[in-house]
């Protein structure tokens, strides 16, 4: 018997004719389009078993390009296709297209809570996936995010710029700002589908949004959820610099709309521990010297090439400082942590003020995060809790940005 014959004699009835009401729409994310049934047996197993109970209450939206597909029912759960502007974005993370869609599913449904899953959610354990649902429904968070346990090696850019960035200007300290996973309160679902309504409205669905800022500036309540090892889809672009360019120029973007927000003081968000997947620590896959070389040879080929460009952005003392660091032997090369995060926030405020082209812009960051990613590699194993150290640094230095952003004619490079 085909898969399409298989799936067809599984359809029922309407999901929306069922006698029991949604509670819970988790929302299939783009990766899933069209999925034939052998591709989504393995992660409706693994919902089925997170759900348990709640599999009467709950609604599993995935998407579909046949405006005719029908929903059905699977061994006690209940499916329902719905068609989504989003494309798979090359970084396989949740777009405003998606947001979009998981409102606007949850709205018909009158369900109080939605959840959207990433691509290989397959490989989510059942308790996390049940904890972020129980940080909702039980615990009453309006937004719940997973803390995946990863190698200290992995997910560089979110421990370099986008954890201690969104930590230190929105107060909020969860690790993954940009999960692949994430459940939402009906509140934050709304409050994220108005922004993705922006983007979409202005031919943007596979813009990026950010959960964690949007409940920091609406005053939400966070949840994160251990989630333990996740299998990470690697991105359809292996080009770094369009990678680093893309979540930058987002985060950065966001920066600059909520400025009134992050330039008060204001205490962190209050966010609750779920902790009920153990964390595991990965052991750091070992780099060879040949390799942190080249790491050391891009960032020492930047500084001969973009020399120029880079004083537009960057003050003198910090200039100063990558002169030092250019010259530096591999065996020592390290990046102190203070002169990352005013690299940081002087392209922070470089892409406000646009002092250069956009694009030139964060292109010409790639050597300098290669720089940090070196040095990072070489410091790991002596540094207690890098990520930790890093953001506080962040925290620290806030003020620099600050007043650079209110008087920037006062601190011209």
């Amino acid at each position: 018997m085909s898969t399409t014959a298989a799936m067809e004699m599984r359809m029922e009835s309407q999901v929306a004719s069922n006698a029991v009401s949604t509670e819970t729409v988790l929302c299939l994310g783009s990766w899933y389009a069209d999925a034939p049934f052998d591709h989504l047996q393995p992660l409706l197993a693994v919902l089925r078993e997170a759900l348990g109970d709640r599999a009467a209450s709950t609604l599993i939206a995935y998407p579909v390009s046949d405006p005719e597909a029908s929903s059905w029912h699977e061994d006690g759960l209940s499916l329902q296709p719905y068609q989504s502007l989003a494309s798979i974005h090359t970084l396989t993370v949740q777009t405003s297209a998606a947001y979009l869609s998981l409102y606007e599913v949850m709205r018909a449904h009158d369900a109080s809570c939605g959840m959207l899953l990433g691509a290989e959610a397959h490989s989510l354990s059942p308790i996390a996936i049940r904890g972020l649902l129980d940080a909702v429904l039980m615990e009453h968070a309006d937004v719940a995010l997973p803390r995946y346990s990863i190698g200290p090696h992995d997910g560089l850019i979110n421990a370099a710029i986008l954890h201690p960035l969104t930590r230190a200007l929105f107060g909020v300290r969860n690790a993954f700002p940009m999960a692949l996973d994430l459940a939402l309160s009906t509140r934050a679902a709304e409050r994220m589908a108005a922004a993705a309504q922006q983007q979409t409205a202005t031919g943007q669905p596979d813009a990026l949004l950010w959960p964690t800022v949007e409940a920091a500036a609406a005053g939400f309540s966070v949840a994160e959820v251990s989630s333990g090892v996740r299998e990470i889809p690697h991105p359809t672009t292996a080009d770094l610099a369009t990678i680093l360019g893309a979540l930058t120029a987002s985060l950065f973007t966001e920066i600059e709309t909520k400025a009134s927000y992050w330039q008060r003081t204001r205490p962190p968000v209050v966010m609750h521990s779920i902790n009920d997947v153990p964390d595991v620590n990965a052991p750091a896959p070992s780099v060879s010297p040949e390799e942190t070389s080249e790491l050391i040879e891009s960032f020492r080929i930047g500084y001969g090439n973009l020399h120029e460009l880079w004083s537009l952005v960057l003050p003198p003392q910090t200039l100063l400082g990558l002169k030092h660091l250019s010259r530096l032997p591999a065996e020592s090369f390290t990046m102190p942590d203070t002169l990352w995060v005013r690299i940081v926030y002087d392209f922070v405020l470089a892409h406000r003020l646009r002092t250069i082209n956009r694009g030139h812009l964060l292109g010409a960051l790639t050597p300098l995060y290669l720089a940090w990613v070196a040095s990072h590699i070489q410091a790991n194993s002596n540094v207690e809790n890098p990520p930790e150290i890093l953001a506080r640094a962040f925290e620290a230095d806030k003020p620099y940005l600050v007043s650079r952003w209110r008087w920037p004619d006062r601190f011209n490079p």
